[in-house]
């Protein structure tokens, strides 16, 4: 075999792993597991060693960012004063593939001197830990789907699938939305796609540029250049907006109008009703606008249609959203 058809090979075995759990999974176990997940007031606390320990890690990540209040315990520290960690009202997750981890075992007297229900993902249902276990998540893989029948990639694959699984049906149970999820990634580009707002970013008040509709063209050139946004917003006697001049405008109005121009007025110059926005709607809706209609600056309006701001592409990289 080709290496591509080697590598190809391990993952249709690691695919057809997870498929074969998912298909097994008990009911009965599940429900309880799921039961005690959903109804936990404390944290999740998801335990493992060595590369089980790893996908625990990371099974705990997944469900702290999704809504369940999550930590992980490393089963070797806990044994050496990390069951500190471990409150009244938490729930444990542990995670051993042939569930006769010494270092596991080891802390289970504790979990249960404190009253805390514990499940387990394991692929030995007959193991010590599966029978001290309150619900049991079966994770068996058959044994030549690991290389020389011992390094673990197709259990831990299942595993981390399974525990993904599970906090993705914790977030659907607690109706957790994606402004949820942003709140939890304030400092990354889906935070800043979902938590940041047009009125965050819009020039507004006395950056805005903004003339009449009888403004003469010179003079709307003069406050294009004063509010260095390479555009101005064209209203009428009431305020509202009528239209909008940009550094694209100029140049096509003056290829056709040439040294006229300067005898124009805004009204004249002007691209009337251009694409808007409002300033409560999400910087990233703006975004979509803008790249849409291959444009680089959007008027914000209010109700009545008058100029509250300009939002500029710039704006937008400058914050990330892009």
């Amino acid at each position: 075999m080709s290496r591509i058809e080697d590598i190809r090979a391990e993952l249709l075995k690691e695919a057809s792993a997870i498929t074969t759990v998912a298909e097994n999974l008990d009911q009965t176990e599940l429900d309880k597991a799921f039961a005690y997940l959903s109804a936990c007031k404390g944290k999740v606390v998801v335990c493992g060693i060595g590369k089980a320990g790893i996908i625990a890690r990371k099974i705990s990540a997944t469900l702290a960012s999704t809504g369940t209040s999550s930590i992980f315990l490393h089963a070797a520290e806990g044994n050496h004063g990390d069951l500190g960690m471990l409150a009244k009202e938490d729930v444990v997750l542990a995670i051993s593939n042939s569930g006769n981890t010494h270092e596991i075992l080891a802390i289970i007297p504790f979990i249960k001197f404190i009253g805390l229900p514990l499940i387990s993902l394991t692929g030995n249902l007959d193991s010590q830990l599966a029978k001290a276990s309150d619900a049991v998540l079966c994770t068996k893989v058959d044994a030549e789907l690991e290389p020389l029948g011992m390094v673990p990639t197709a259990s831990t694959t299942v595993a981390l699938a399974l525990g993904d699984a599970l906090a993705i049906a914790l977030l659907k149970e607690k109706n957790f939305s994606l402004t949820d999820f942003a709140r939890f990634h304030p400092g990354g580009a889906i935070g800043k796609r979902l938590l940041l707002k047009v009125s965050d970013l819009m020039h507004s008040g006395s950056e805005l540029p903004r003339v009449r509709t009888d403004t003469a063209m010179r003079d709307a050139i003069l406050e294009m250049t004063s509010k260095k946004l390479g555009c101005t917003i064209v209203e009428d006697a009431q305020g509202e907006m009528r239209g909008i001049i940009t550094d694209g405008d100029l140049r096509r109005q003056l290829q056709q109008k040439g040294d006229a121009l300067l005898r124009h007025v805004a009204q004249d110059c002007m691209t009337p009703n251009p694409k808007h926005t409002r300033a409560s709607e999400l910087a990233v809706s703006a975004l979509n606008i803008m790249e849409k209609f291959s444009i680089t600056m959007l008027p914000v309006i209010d109700a009545d249609r008058k100029a509250a701001g300009i939002l500029h592409m710039h704006d937008l990289i400058r914050a990330g959203v892009v």
